[in-house]
């Protein structure tokens, strides 16, 4: 594990050598938490982990909508940090059976091989953060019934809905139209008025 005195230098050298996982706190000198990982989730898929002293309902909605993939609140221990990061980890590598089986999914002209977790249209990449993909992927097998916002929170993230406000969920939905989009793809995420998502 690799520590830096603040955030800028933690994103000079990341861009020069990408790592398999961030841990951000939000209050630091420099460049803040938030922006960071904004600003990384622009540029990569990469995991990001947000801690903070901030434990709010608003700060862990902000942190969903800028794309982290968990934030844990202060104080916590090492030990949950470590299982935190490595659940994020397993579920990169495999779903477990209850949400994702193994195999091959086709949805429209996308291609989502689960084993792999990776997603093409018609034989290119698609690249996806893993909550994206765990989205995708979880609308994808439920295309029979529209999904609703506080399923995806339970679901997706392991929030309990009365913890966060549900519209956490529909600026990661508009992270992954825009890829869905900029890769051409014709698969479409209807939102469901009041309700949640359909993909089509």
């Amino acid at each position: 594990m690799t520590t830096f005195e603040n955030g800028d230098l933690l994103y000079d050298k990341f861009t020069d050598e990408p790592a398999d996982l961030i841990i951000l706190d939000i209050m630091m000198p420099g460049t803040d938490g938030l922006s960071l990982c904004a600003k990384l989730r622009s540029e990569s898929s990469v995991p990001i982990i947000i801690v903070s002293a901030k434990g709010s309902e608003i700060e862990r909605v902000a942190g969903i909508t800028i794309g982290c993939d968990d934030y844990m609140a202060k104080p916590f221990s090492p030990i949950e940090l470590v299982a935190r990061a490595q659940a994020i980890f397993r579920r990169m590598e495999m779903m477990t059976p209850k949400k994702f089986e193994s195999g091959t999914i086709v949805c429209g002209d996308l291609k989502i091989d689960t084993a792999r977790r990776e997603v093409s249209r018609e034989g290119k990449p698609v690249e996806l953060t893993p909550n994206e993909y765990n989205l995708l992927t979880y609308l994808a097998k439920n295309n029979s019934r529209a999904v609703s916002r506080d399923e995806l929170l339970r679901e997706i993230w392991d929030f309990n809905s009365s913890e966060v406000d549900t519209r956490a969920t529909d600026d990661a939905m508009k992270r992954l139209r825009k890829k869905l989009n900029d890769c051409g793809s014709s698969v479409k995420i209807e939102t469901v008025r009041g309700f949640g998502f359909r993909i089509g």
